[in-house]
């Protein structure tokens, strides 16, 4: 009865009750009539719909990506790879770099993202002859490997019964002095390599960045390749010509729906937001607050609240927010106006290598303009091998010898490059400027110049209180360089005319957040110590701001101490009524602030620290407290980290050594955590 129309069913209930000799007749209606129906459904029904398989054939099978980089190298006759770990993009550099190098041995090479391939492929590199792996791996945060190499350093980690016999490798280490772990990833790859068996063929190379990367890196790549061709029996070719590793192709007619604009992946991703985002899909934050925070003073320190309603965004306290910039207009008009060329020209930078999984140095097609806008960084002080290939293109002898000799490994190149380049601050347009002979063309410029990076900035808010909305400090770069030019920071400028509404438009900010190890302890009751300086403040008053909301939620909450930093109080004491009124209310246990220039004497926080020093090693010791440090690495954290070692050796009766070991294992347990930059 479920097939037939409810008129039918009333009929026949009514005919039963009247008729109920004639059941037998009836029964055959009945049957007569259900066929009836049953046979007018089939006939008539719509079509099912049709099977997802259909769907399948329509559609177009998404471009595998090879994860074979074995199977890759062997098709294309490459016998080197150089994997890269990078985070702002120079250990990327770098691997490009080696790879072109290779070429001029008489070998080929590529460069790869271990992200892409299968690593567990690495006992396999045997199947080709006279091959090596070489690992351009750099150190991010407390000793981390970057993003896209975290994986590969998992696999490291798990993978005991490995057998790399095989592998011939060399690691060129990427890092910064200023901080604990220097060059921590590269160390690692490099000893874990060999404890699985793999051949080192040449030394351990380690990149400074607060010295001097782009020497460390040519003075070793100077005796690395003369080491390769001995190992292997092979000579140099000697070539060492420009080589190109993309053509240009100009579009005439396009359809510009098909033309990049700034997205950073997805095309008209800006148009049509569709999460999770990422660094491959930034979100695009309203700014909904650019305010100043120092009452005074030359420098421009601000405050900024990006809205993420609606993202599906999710953050913790001490997390960072990642933000892409873009490049000064005026900046981007006058590389155009020095090369004498069509910024508006669409074109497509495409890879002479047709199996390189990385078709374009940038997001193509696009235009002149957009890439030098959005995707490359034109402001800062190129690398010798830019200077390198550009040489050719000066019509200036003098010109041209001196930009070969700044490439160069002599004593007098590096200190002409030294002191001309990077001492000076010179960008690329500063070099066109003050050298008027020469003129690159501009794809061939656009090849060499680095990607734009996000910047990275330590979240001011708690999610707790602030689950909409994401909160920036930040101090606007601007200094005047040797030469007399005034030169500014991309990011902190480009943030500071980030108004609320711009001519009737919502100023908004291409952001994602990036997971940190900075966090609050599990435990409430546990105390913090908080040491903060100028915009170091910033994860602090995140860390506030919840450490206060538990205590609405009627929570126990431990000590929460406060040591900030500034000049003047009247100047640049940074968030002053929130942290005052966090001390009123009882959020903040205590509230030391140092105020450098105040008084004939610098005060710093180190200084309060040790004038604190009995309530500290309470704390800590006692009562299980964490300390949290931010801000600057070179000067501040390291001050601070000495004035806990004599704490320590003071109160805690220890030797130095002692003292030393005791702050090396609060680190290790997480009660001791540094966000820190250079």
């Amino acid at each position: 009865m479920a097939d037939m129309d409810p008129a039918t069913t009333t009929q026949t209930e009514s005919m039963m009750e009247e008729e109920a000799s004639l059941f037998s007749s009836l029964d055959i209606i009945l049957v007569t009539l259900l066929a009836g129906v049953v046979l007018y459904f089939v006939m008539n029904r719509k079509k099912p719909e049709p099977i997802p398989e259909f769907k399948k054939l329509d559609t177009p099978a998404p471009t595998t990506r090879e994860t074979s980089f074995i199977e890759k190298m062997k098709k294309t006759g490459k016998n080197i790879i150089v994997f890269y770990g990078s985070q702002t993009g120079t250990g990327e550099e770098f691997a490009n770099r080696l790879s072109k190098d290779a070429q001029r041995y008489g070998m080929k090479g590529m460069a790869a993202d271990p992200e892409e391939y299968e690593m567990g492929e690495l006992s396999r590199l045997s199947e080709i002859p006279n091959s090596l792996a070489i690992f351009c791996m750099a150190t991010y945060g407390e000793g981390d490997p970057t993003d896209n190499a975290q994986d590969f350093y998992d696999w490291l980690q798990e993978n005991d019964d490995e057998d790399l016999s095989g592998l011939n490798y060399t690691v060129f280490a990427l890092g910064n002095k200023t901080y604990e772990h220097y060059n921590a990833m590269g160390k690692y790859v490099d000893k874990r390599l060999e404890e699985l068996g793999a051949k080192r063929i040449f030394d351990l190379g380690l990149g400074d960045d607060d010295g001097n990367l782009e020497e460390d890196f040519v003075s070793w790549r100077e005796q690395f390749w003369p080491a390769v061709c001995e190992h292997f029996g092979v000579e140099a070719l000697g070539d060492e010509s420009s080589i190109r590793q993309y053509v240009v192709k100009e579009h005439t007619d396009i359809n510009m729906n098909k033309v990049y604009t700034g997205e950073i992946g997805r095309l008209q991703s800006f148009e049509v937001q569709k999460p999770p985002f990422d660094a491959k899909n930034p979100f695009l934050a309203p700014v909904t607050v650019n305010r100043r925070l120092n009452k005074a003073g030359d420098r421009h320190l601000m405050h900024l609240e990006l809205d993420i309603t609606g993202s599906k965004i999710r953050y913790e306290s001490g997390d960072h927010v990642a933000v892409f910039p873009t490049n000064d207009s005026a900046l981007v008009n006058k590389l155009g106006q020095l090369l004498g060329v069509d910024l508006d020209v669409v074109i497509s930078l495409n890879n002479l290598d047709e199996e390189s999984n990385k078709k374009h140095p940038f997001p193509c097609p696009t235009t002149y303009r957009t890439a030098l806008t959005h995707y490359l960084d034109i402001t800062q002080s190129p690398r010798t091998n830019v200077l390198y290939e550009l040489a050719q293109y000066a019509s200036d002898p003098k010109d041209q010898e001196n930009m070969r000799k700044m490439a160069s490994s002599s004593p007098e190149g590096k200190a002409l490059y030294q002191s001309w380049v990077l001492d000076s601050c010179r960008s690329i347009i500063h070099i066109l400027e003050d050298m008027p002979s020469l003129k690159p063309p501009i794809d061939h410029l656009c090849e060499l110049l680095p990607r734009l990076q996000a910047r990275y900035y330590s979240i001011a808010s708690s999610s707790k209180v602030h689950p909409n909305s994401i909160h920036i400090c930040a101090v606007v770069v601007e200094y005047e360089t040797k030469t007399g030019r005034t030169n500014k920071g991309v990011a902190t400028n480009w943030l500071k005319n980030k108004l609320v509404t711009d001519n009737g438009h919502k100023s908004t900010v291409p952001m994602y957040i990036r997971k940190s190890q900075f966090r609050l302890p599990f435990k409430a009751t546990n105390p913090v110590i908080m040491i903060g300086p100028g915009t170091g403040i910033a994860p602090f008053m995140g860390f506030i701001q919840e450490r206060g909301w538990l205590k609405q939620q009627g929570k126990e909450v431990g000590e929460t101490v406060m040591y900030f930093g500034c000049r003047h109080k009247n100047e640049d004491y940074l968030y002053q009524e929130e942290l005052e009124e966090a001390e009123k209310t009882g959020v903040l246990t205590q509230l030391n602030v140092a105020f450098s220039r105040d008084q004939e004497h610098k005060v710093y926080v180190q200084h309060h620290l040790k004038k604190n020093k009995e309530n500290i090693w309470k704390l800590v010791n006692s009562e299980n407290a964490h300390i949290y440090i931010c801000g600057d690495a070179r000067n501040m954290a390291k001050d601070v980290q000495a004035a806990f070692y004599e704490i320590t050796e003071e109160l805690g009766g220890m030797t130095r050594t002692q003292a030393t070991d005791y702050v090396k294992k609060l680190m290790t347990k997480g009660r001791y955590s540094q966000d820190v930059w250079s």
